[in-house]
């Protein structure tokens, strides 16, 4: 078990999925947090594991448990395109944005994306982190704080539920879709 700077297990719960959700992890990376939701959701919920990297979905996949691979599925798409990841309309309960915000160039394409695919009144958490800490995580200018964040999504049309410590590094933010 590697050691994590935040625990995916532990933030999933604060979104409070339950059986049989469908949700997506955005930029899912090494899939810690898509492995935490389908833990949630079992085996009648789905995870999409999205991510625009190829060779890291295929990674994510060999590395799933075997209870894990019928509920999550990899997408290879750009979350930061309308129409992007391939998902239907308001299909999604829940979105999971993991250390991924700092790295997006086209927030506006993100923002319009992530509403596209949640339903109404669906789940956003948002974890990144809330600084650079000598290097451990983005260089400064990268770094999205965590007022930022919120300012961004709530002008964008999102509610605020709760913030919460995503870890000692990292902030986390729960909102509702319009």
């Amino acid at each position: 078990m590697t050691a994590h700077f935040s625990s995916p297990r532990e933030n999933v719960l604060q979104l409070g999925l339950h059986e049989g959700m469908k949700v997506a992890d955005l930029g899912a990376g090494s899939g810690h947090y898509a492995r935490a939701a389908a833990a949630s959701v079992g085996p009648s919920g789905k995870v999409y594991a999205i991510d625009v990297q190829e060779d890291v979905l295929k990674h994510l996949k060999l590395n799933s448990h075997a209870h894990h691979q019928g509920i999550i599925e990899t997408v290879w798409g750009d979350i930061e395109k309308l129409g992007g990841i391939h998902l239907r309309d308001a299909s999604l309960d829940a979105a999971i944005l993991a250390n991924t915000l700092f790295q997006v160039e086209n927030r506006f394409g993100l923002l319009g994306e992530i509403k596209r695919v949640l339903k109404a009144g669906g789940m956003l958490m948002v974890v990144d982190w809330a600084g650079s800490y000598g290097g451990m995580g983005p260089t400064p200018e990268k770094v999205v704080p965590e007022h930022e964040a919120e300012a961004f999504f709530i002008n964008g049309g999102f509610h605020k539920v709760k913030s919460f410590r995503a870890g000692p590094h990292h902030y986390g933010i729960i909102f509702t879709s319009p």
